[in-house]
């Protein structure tokens, strides 16, 4: 619901805050006052097109910002219509508000925002056709999109269910035939692919590789390549410490000759005691690892053979690892992968087998569902024909013609569906005629089922039905648009409804049926409409005045909120009337509709 609209340096407009009622706003004002100006901004708002001449002359710029009420679902896994648009480009609402901006440059750049954050304008467009429909710019009407005819239907038709159901088996079809397609592939490659992975997990296998064994063999390698230096080194260590040499004492020697020393000490200062035996101790230390070092200089064995082993062993696995990882836990995991691999080629044609049993399964599946959706279909067009008619006969539109297009495009054998229908041969009908399917052919499919629906219309007598997207714009469109919102308002997503210029060619009896639509559209939809009858405005639960002022010599819009007697003045001149006569005439209108309006709530 869209809660406020602030519009600044837009054309005429240098600054207006419009605040809506939640059920039926009316907007009205003499010609010219700027009425369409407030919905150019709005649409301009949601992503259509604009230029520096919507700029109000002398501002830098030009500023439309709309709050929104969002339902407290948006974002929840089971919204299927805003939340999916949001979370794809990183937006979320805040506390159920959601707050789009767009400014216009004098260069003619523009800038939209969501929620604060800069967004291109095809995302304002996304997220404003799911929050707004104004009837009368087609760039944000949805019914004109040919592409929600099929929603619509289906949703009236109350075939949400199924429609979820088809999707599913058609997404395990498509998942079922990629890998169909993938094993019955060229069998020459197939067989250079199973050559290829014996040979890596051959090669891999016949390694033998042991966790941390190239750390080990890392050591090991430095050992041998520096034998000569350990037994030089431990060597000299034993000697320095065991054996002393020619001109002096061994560390040992020094420590028995100190030893005694401090012996001698103790005995006259027993203070002394524990200094004597912890040379007594270091010097047992020491003669342990003169023993040790001696065993290891022994030890030490240069061996050029167990070299050359150590050499080509870390040669073999740095080469595995160039090829297969970059580590040898990552080499082994190549080799288990390549093993599931060659397990499912080796086997490709009992798995082939088995996959085109479910294609055809599913086929069968899919085939009956479409088929069941199809005939649904064309009882459920049927009845929305003749709803719309309905409407269209208390609009003031009784010659107008609605209809329901559900066509089927024939498909071949190798990606067709064959369904199980009734009725003739011909590809394309209305609901008023025959189901076209037939079971001997194919026909073209989507996870949507076999139909393609369009709305056609004829205004007029003795016109042919022409695309719903194709007639032309005005009042006569508006009501077309109103009697197809009022039978769908129960299965339309879209939150807001601007109609402009409805009651283009309508008097004023027409115009109290139109504001009991419009009222009665305002249980599920916030609507916004802008009117020149009196009859219509009455039924409005929120009632703006625009209007035209002359400020420091420059025309500006205003708008203010009317209601109690400056209501009853506007209705009056709206009457083209003024004085009591007139007053009385708008009171008479307000309690018409309110007699009407409590009458409807007793059912």
């Amino acid at each position: 619901m869209l809660v406020e609209l602030t519009i600044s340096d837009f054309a005429i407009i240098d600054h207006l805050k419009l605040e809506l009622a939640p059920g039926f706003n009316v907007l009205t004002g003499e010609t010219g006052a700027g009425k369409s100006i407030i919905i150019d901004a709005l649409g301009t708002l949601l992503g259509q097109k604009t230029s520096a001449e919507a700029v109000r002359s002398g501002a830098a710029q030009a500023r439309v910002e709309g709050v929104f009420a969002v339902s407290a679902a948006v974002g929840e896994p089971d919204d299927k219509a805003l939340g999916p648009i949001l979370r794809e480009y990183g937006l979320a609402t805040e506390g159920g508000t959601l707050i789009l901006s767009r400014e216009i440059n004098r260069s003619g750049r523009s800038i939209g925002r969501v929620n604060g954050r800069a967004v291109p304008v095809n995302v304002l467009q996304q997220i404003g056709s799911l929050l707004v429909d104004i009837h009368g710019q087609s760039e944000h009407l949805s019914l004109l999109r040919v592409s929600e005819h099929l929603e619509y239907l289906d949703r009236f038709a109350g075939l949400e269910a199924e429609r979820a159901q088809l999707a599913g088996l058609v997404t395990a079809l498509r998942r079922t035939r990629r890998e169909l397609h993938a094993l019955i592939a060229d069998e020459r490659e197939l067989a250079r692919r199973v050559d290829l992975l014996r040979y890596q997990i051959d090669e891999i296998k016949a390694a033998s590789l042991r966790p941390g064994e190239e750390e080990e063999l890392e050591r090991e390698r430095t050992l041998l390549n520096n034998a000569e230096r350990l037994t030089q080194l431990s060597g000299a260590a034993y000697e320095a410490l065991y054996e002393g040499g020619e001109r002096q004492c061994s560390v040992l020697d020094l420590l028995a000759e100190i030893q005694g020393h401090l012996a001698g000490l103790a005995k006259l200062d027993p203070r002394l005691q524990p200094q004597a035996g912890a040379v007594e101790e270091t010097a047992y230390q020491l003669s342990e690892i003169a023993r040790q070092l001696r065993a290891y200089r022994d030890g030490v064995e240069y061996n050029p053979a167990r070299l050359e082993q150590v050499e080509g062993r870390l040669d073999l696995l740095h080469n595995l690892r160039r090829k297969y990882g970059a580590t040898l836990a990552e080499v082994a995991a190549f080799a288990a992968r390549a093993e599931r691999e060659l397990e499912t080629v080796s086997h490709r044609e009992e798995r082939q087998a088995q996959l085109a049993g479910q294609e055809a399964l599913l086929l069968t599946q899919i085939g009956e569902l479409a088929g069941r959706l199809s005939a649904v279909r064309g009882q459920a067009a049927r009845k929305l024909e003749s709803c719309v008619g309905e409407e269209l006969k208390q609009l003031g539109m009784p010659q107008a013609c609605f209809q329901v297009v559900i066509r089927q495009e024939e498909g071949n054998e190798d990606d067709g569906l064959r369904v199980n229908g009734i009725g003739d041969e011909s590809s394309s009908i209305s609901a008023t005629g025959p189901n076209p399917l037939s079971p001997g052919r194919y026909y073209s499919f989507d996870s949507t089922g076999i139909d393609r629906v369009e709305f056609y219309i004829s205004p007029n007598p003795g016109e042919p039905p022409k695309p719903l997207a194709k007639i032309a714009s005005g009042g006569e469109t508006s009501r077309l648009m109103l009697a197809l919102r009022s039978v769908l308002s129960g299965v339309d997503r879209v939150s807001t409804l601007v109609f402009d210029e409805i009651d283009v060619g309508i008097g004023g009896r027409g115009g109290q049926v139109v504001g009991e639509k419009l009222f009665d559209l305002a249980d599920r939809h916030q609507v916004v409409c802008i009117t020149h009858l009196p009859q219509i405005a009455s039924f409005g639960d929120g009632h703006f005045s625009i209007t035209k002022e002359m400020v420091s010599g420059r025309t500006v819009t205003r708008v203010r909120r009317v209601e109690g007697q400056e209501r009853l003045e506007e209705l009056a001149l709206m009457l083209g009337a003024a004085g009591e006569h007139a007053r009385r005439s708008a009171e008479e209108l307000l309690n018409v509709a309110l007699g009407w309006k409590q009458r409807r709530a007793r059912g």
